[in-house]
Formats: structure tokens, sequence, C-alpha cells
């Protein structure tokens, strides 16, 4: 039976994955890896960043030695997925990337990054922010500043991009909501046109979280890509 890695997004927990794991059992060993910060892991001394995460995705694939993995990645999971393919991919067999942000200007990651200030979230989302803390505890605030950062960082000197995206050589297959609000379908649509072999799917009425996507459809696609039967 071969391995499957699920990875969240920023902000984001394996807990997420818990709709999806019986099922996918029944075709994978499956494995699930927390990023620094998030949950009950401790925020990194030095600043977050797609490299920590790409380095962490490698150092699990290792420690637990598993080979010839399929991966689906949510959001900043697909991103750290792809930069660990195109820096390691010896270990990865496949990968699919759903809601990934590939376009990180300067403008958009201010953008993004005021989205994220605690005291705003607090006043206007209240149930967000318990949810985050329920997740993470009482350095939700903390890692909400760490991500911030993170993408500001990105925006400058972007990991992918039209330069090497060329390079990943396993299957992927991007994925989008119709109706997700961070992610573009225009962007999706270039990144797949620059990875040699690449599929695209476009969900139907499916937002941004990966509480708002329908397993079902997900299951359907993954089969699909995976040739589950």
């Amino acid at each position: 039976m071969k391995n499957l890695l699920l990875l969240h997004g920023a902000l984001g927990h394996i807990d997420i994955f818990k709709p999806y794991e019986k099922e996918l059992s029944k075709y994978f060993n499956i494995h699930t890896l927390l990023f620094s910060g998030h949950g009950n892991t401790e925020l990194p001394e030095n600043a977050i960043s797609i490299e920590k995460y790409t380095e962490e995705i490698r150092n699990y694939l290792e420690k637990e030695d598993l080979r010839d993995v399929c991966i689906f990645g949510h959001s900043m999971g697909g991103y750290a997925a792809l930069c660990c393919a195109l820096r390691y991919s010896e270990r990865i067999n496949s990968i699919m990337t759903l809601g990934t942000k590939f376009d990180w200007t300067e403008e958009q990651a201010l953008k993004e990054s005021k989205m994220l200030d605690p005291e705003a979230i607090l006043l206007k989302v209240p149930k967000y922010a318990e949810q985050l803390e329920n997740q993470h505890g009482a350095k939700w605030e903390e890692l909400l500043s760490a991500i911030s950062k993170m993408m500001v960082s990105l925006s400058k000197n972007p990991p992918l991009n039209e330069s090497n995206l060329w390079a990943i050589n396993i299957p992927v297959q991007i994925m989008v909501g119709d109706k997700d609000n961070m992610v573009s379908i225009e962007e999706s649509v270039s990144t797949y046109r620059n990875i040699p072999n690449a599929k695209l799917a476009i969900l139907p009425d499916t937002k941004h979280p990966m509480e708002k996507v329908r397993p079902n459809l997900l299951f359907d696609l993954m089969k699909d890509f995976w040739n589950l039967s």
C-alpha cells in the first residue's frame, strides 16, 4: 500500500483531514504533519518560512523512511510540497494541491497580512478566534504574526516561479475552487501550464477553507488522479 502525506495550510491543523482519513485509508497508509508553530508544536525561534516548512517535509519523509510518497497539500501545504519536489523529489511520487496561492506580490501579501490582525479577528470574527485558540493554544496570536511576516517575505522572493516550475518532473494536479477569494483561477492555470506533467481541476461552488470543500468531490478527483479503484 502506498503512503499518502496530508499537509495543512497556514493557520490550519491536521484535524481538517479527519473527514477524509477513513476513506483514504482504504487505499493508502495515511500520514499527517503538523508544521511548526501549529497545534501543540512550538513556534520556531527563527522566523517561519516556506523554506523551513519545506525542510520539515523532507525531514519527515527521511525520519519515517517514506519513499514513493503521494502528497496532498491544502493552501500553503501545497506550496511547501511543490518546493520540496523542486529540491528533494527523490522520495515523492506525485502531488495534488488545492487552494494554493502562487501569485505572491507585495501588494497581495500586505492585503492578506492585514487580515491576520488578532484584534480585528477577535472583534469581527470571534468564532474564528476561538477556533484558532482551540487548535493552536494561547500562542495563536503569535502564530498569526509569524504567518503574516512569512507572507510578506514570500512576496519579496517567491521560491516558486516561472523560471523553475518546469523543473518539477513528477505528476502534479493543481486544484482551485471557483469561489476561492484568496486564490485566482488565472494564477492556478498559469502554474499548471508551467509544470510539464501537470493536470488542472476547478472545483465548482467551492471556497478556500478546507472545511468548505465537499469530501465526495475531492475523493473523486483523488481517485481519478491516483488511479484508485
